[in-house]
């Protein structure tokens, strides 16, 4: 009845009409401008900016309660992430298309429900589980261009026997569309934050990795280098010297990529470390991380690993290889022998008894050369089409025989990456020469 006077005076008096349409104009642009000024100075995560969104909007559209539903479990539910009133119902969760909101959610538009027993859309059971009693609603989308992210919804307004107008649904959009930038923008925050920080520990990570790796060391007749196709690698090799004067070498390659296979690399790499110091015997030792790798590999990850020792007084040089590729020996004829796999990859078969070992083999250097390689190596591209293959690597080696060994793997490694292209696997290369 007052509504419809009020329309009555306002046709009869047009000036008055657009006065107080200029106004709710104002009023509508300075509380967006307001609430945007408090959810742009939220440095916080997206639930404090839902909060913060909704005690705004209940105020100023002066509204008894409200709430505010997200959008979750693959946008099939609706969670409430945010309450105000006398009812908390924070935490509360309904299908995506239940309910009014769940109406304004799936077809993208607000509503005005002014008398809530005649829609029959609306959800009573919280009503009666609470004491509390809804009269009227009133229901805006959150949606960006691309996204759907929830909805708000507003009970009954706080002046007694009044309903929900045109003009607060108009404020509640205008209000709904700036939070859901508000929300969006706070996710992006958030993604970005957690993109740096998984960034700064993979960065770690690669740190520790190169830690692992041996010092170069020019006195000694061994040398190697690992590239990682990516920050960090499932490639490792190291060596260092035995009490006796022999130098104890591996290489490995971890199946996978990713941080499962650094970690797994990491310890592997360790294992050689720490049990080679005592455990002389390359066979028997590669035996002794397969029982390590067994009992800790998930997802069926494995490690092909070649490990040996070398005498630099007499040549003789011992080796074990678990899967890995064939090592190659480069004779003072320069003919090769290949040092093949006696073993599968460590992680796969658990021994059968605790004294289990892997079969060695032996050879004489001779003032040769020994080179050992992940498979990155050979099929890692030389130009976008063609891989340097097996038979490549062993003519190039051959013609770099005049040079030191860090200078013929810096070759090989610098044939690998002249295509400007992205690494395929990882490289790593190491070379063993005998300087008798």
């Amino acid at each position: 009845m007052l509504e419809n006077t009020i329309s009555q005076h306002e046709r009869r008096n047009p000036d008055q009409s657009d006065r107080r349409t200029r106004n709710q104009l104002s009023g509508h642009l300075q509380l967006l401008a307001e609430m945007s000024s408090h959810l742009a100075s939220s440095n916080s995560n997206v639930t404090d900016t839902i909060e913060r969104a909704l005690v705004l909007i209940a105020h100023y559209v002066n509204a008894q309660a409200g709430s505010l539903f997200i959008l979750e479990d693959d946008a099939s539910r609706l969670t409430c992430k945010a309450s105000v009133g006398p009812i908390d119902i924070t935490g509360i969760k309904i299908d995506a298309d239940q309910g009014i909101i769940g109406h304004c959610v799936t077809t993208g538009q607000g509503k005005i429900v002014r008398d809530v027993s005649q829609d029959p859309d609306f959800i009573t059971e919280v009503d009666e589980e609470s004491g509390f009693k809804t009269e009227s609603i009133l229901c805006a989308p959150l949606v960006t261009h691309d996204e759907k992210i929830g909805a708000i919804e507003l009970v009954n307004r706080r002046e007694k026997d009044t309903r929900f107008t045109e003009s607060d649904l108009l404020m509640l959009q205008t209000l709904a569309s700036a939070t859901s930038m508000a929300i969006a923008n706070t996710r992006m925050a958030e993604r970005l934050m957690e993109q740096q920080r998984v960034q700064q520990e993979i960065d770690m990570a690669a740190e520790i990795q190169r830690s692992l790796l041996p010092v170069a060391d020019d006195k000694l007749p061994i040398f190697g280098i690992n590239i990682p196709a990516r920050t960090i690698s499932g490639d490792f090799y190291d060596y260092f010297v035995l009490d006796d004067g022999r130098i104890y070498f591996s290489l490995g390659d971890v199946s996978g990529k990713g941080m499962n296979a650094a970690l797994l690399m990491a310890k592997t790499a360790s294992l050689f470390r720490c049990l080679g110091k005592n455990i002389h015997q390359p066979g028997k030792l590669l035996a002794k991380i397969n029982v390590e790798i067994c009992e800790t590999a998930t997802r069926g990850m494995f490690v092909t690993m070649l490990c040996g020792t070398y005498d630099p007084a007499t040549g003789r040089t011992i080796l074990a290889n678990a899967g890995h590729e064939p090592a190659l020996f480069l004779n003072q004829a320069m003919q090769y022998t290949s040092i093949e796999a006696s073993a599968p990859p460590l992680g796969i078969v658990p021994p059968l008894t605790q004294d289990e070992t892997i079969a060695e083999q032996e050879i004489m250097l001779d003032g040769g050369c020994l080179y050992i390689f992940s498979d990155g190596v050979t099929e890692g591209r030389i130009d976008t089409s063609t891989r340097l293959g097996i038979d490549r690597l062993k003519q190039e080696l051959i013609d770099q025989q005049h040079v030191s060994n860090r200078e013929q793997i810096a070759h090989v490694c610098s044939l690998l990456q002249q295509s400007n292209t992205e690494l395929h696997d990882d490289i790593t290369i190491m070379s063993l020469k005998d300087e008798r």
